[in-house]
């Protein structure tokens, strides 16, 4: 069954940036504190969605999901917590790419057939939702992919879990991690082309499986491997035992994963993401090359870079811009006099730090330009004499349809503008990206690894016409 919280309004200030997807993880140890383990793996992976949070968790009779629009700590709470007994469990944060932020489309999604039950959380974006939908003999409407994928898959557990996956996941097309759960197993699975992260982790009575390596790190467990494309994954007493639904017929991990997405002390690909940001600046030091007094980044995913770009330029880092880390999303909407200066609420400038220099500022991408405008405009006022800009991938020119939410191309300022046109519009004095090459090489991989759809326009699932992210909640027609 589902135990429903309160439910919050849903407002976000300063959507600029490239939203996280989703932050995954499930755990299978008995004896355990499987919610608690369950809260710090979310808790890690804050950053891949704000908009809600939930988990579910078995004591292999009963199946109960809890989850509740907000943030983590927002959602969960020791009474909360205590309540959530059992061996096994699953946990979301989400960021919707599909759907409208409500209770309703919070993750895990849960359903039955009357007998069994099952719990899912998704990252990542099916481009096939429409095909599916009408396939469906569905019992409810579904306005997102997950929760319809959730419901093809109840509708099939006569034979278990295991089964229904093995028969539904090799229909489904897009971008998605899931990790799912009955009473008694936990399931993991990836898409044969690896898009969105997925580890494993050994915990010293079992096992867990996380978006990112750093879940795996607060929790204690020791990280084992990824999930492979195309994989399934299965854990409960019998250990660990996989099977590929699919094969993988070529890699193709977001490479935004390592510019901004990640955490800088994850690892993906024998690296950690750090290293790679490093790397970036380094490169971006050596392509756009500035003529100032400092260098400083705009927090968080900035510092790396930075650091990298002032050890190759020679030219000193400095912190020129604070963050406030309790903003989050926030549900007061600010006064239209305190919007248009909306950026103050999450980054403001030092001006002891930056008054009469000329400056290098690092940030990993410009998606709309409205920020970076607003950071240019900040870090001015605060008496800097010179802005220039510097971003650690290339322009962002095609919508992303595998689970980050920029999916309409008059989203980007990159779009239409040169980018002699985009530095006019964020008022910098220079613009400098990196190349989509030099992108690439910092990450130690090739290409060819690599989904880069967004800076390149190559496509490596194709998009059906009409796609997008309420493409459920569209009314039908009669």
């Amino acid at each position: 069954m589902t135990a429903r919280g309160r439910v919050l309004p849903s407002r976000q200030v300063g959507a600029e940036s490239p939203k996280e997807e989703c932050g995954l993880f499930g755990v299978w140890a008995p004896g355990e504190e499987v919610a608690r383990l369950t809260y710090f793996g979310l808790f890690a992976q804050q950053h891949r969605g704000q908009e809600s949070a939930g988990m579910a968790v078995s004591d292999g009779q009963h199946l109960l999901v809890y989850k509740e629009l907000g943030l983590v700590s927002q959602v969960f709470n020791e009474a909360t917590l205590a309540t959530l007994q059992g061996d096994l469990g699953i946990g979301h944060t989400r960021y919707s790419t599909t759907g409208s932020t409500t209770w309703e489309n919070a993750q895990p999604a849960f359903k039955t057939d009357g007998h069994r039950s099952l719990a899912l959380g998704h990252n990542g974006n099916l481009v096939n939702t429409a095909e599916l939908a009408e396939g469906a003999a569905r019992t409810g409407p579904a306005t997102t992919d997950s929760d319809l994928v959730a419901t093809i898959l109840a509708g099939r557990l006569d034979a278990g879990l295991w089964e229904a996956c093995m028969e539904v996941l090799p229909t489904l097309e897009g971008a998605f991690c899931f990790v799912l759960m009955d009473e008694r197993s936990v399931y993991a699975a990836r898409d044969p082309y690896g898009l969105r992260p997925l580890s494993i982790g050994r915990l010293a009575n079992g096992f867990c499986v996380a978006s990112e390596t750093c879940a795996l790190d607060i929790v204690g467990a020791t990280f084992l491997r990824e999930v492979e494309p195309g994989e399934l994954i299965r854990i409960d007493d019998r250990g660990l035992r996989s099977e590929r639904f699919a094969e993988s017929r070529r890699s193709a991990l977001c490479i935004f994963e390592f510019v901004y997405l990640a955490r800088a002390d994850s690892r993906m690909r024998g690296t950690t993401v750090y290293e790679v940001r490093r790397e970036l600046g380094r490169r971006l030091a050596k392509e756009a090359p500035a003529d100032a007094d400092m260098v400083i980044p705009v927090p968080d995913t900035g510092h790396s870079a930075a650091q990298g770009y002032s050890e190759v330029s020679g030219i000193p880092y400095g912190e020129g811009l604070m963050k406030n880390r309790y903003v989050g999303r926030t549900f007061i909407e600010p006064s239209p006099s305190l919007r248009e200066r909306g950026v103050k609420l999450k980054l403001n400038p030092v001006p002891d730090a930056i008054r009469g220099k000329r400056l290098v500022v690092i940030d990993d991408s410009i998606v709309r330009g409205t920020t970076t405008r607003q950071i240019v405009q900040a870090l001015r006022e605060a008496g800097a004499s010179e802005v220039h800009t510097r971003i650690t991938c290339p322009p962002i020119r095609w919508p992303c349809f595998y689970g980050i939410d920029m999916s309409t191309r008059g989203e980007l300022v990159a779009a239409d503008l040169s980018v002699e046109e985009i530095r006019q519009f964020v008022g910098a004095d220079s613009l400098g990206y990196l190349s989509l090459e030099g992108m690439v090489e910092a990450t130690g991989s090739p290409k060819e690894d690599f989904c880069r759809a967004c800076f390149d326009g190559e496509y490596p699932i194709p998009i059906p016409e009409g796609a997008g992210k309420f493409l459920l909640e569209q009314p039908t027609k009669s």
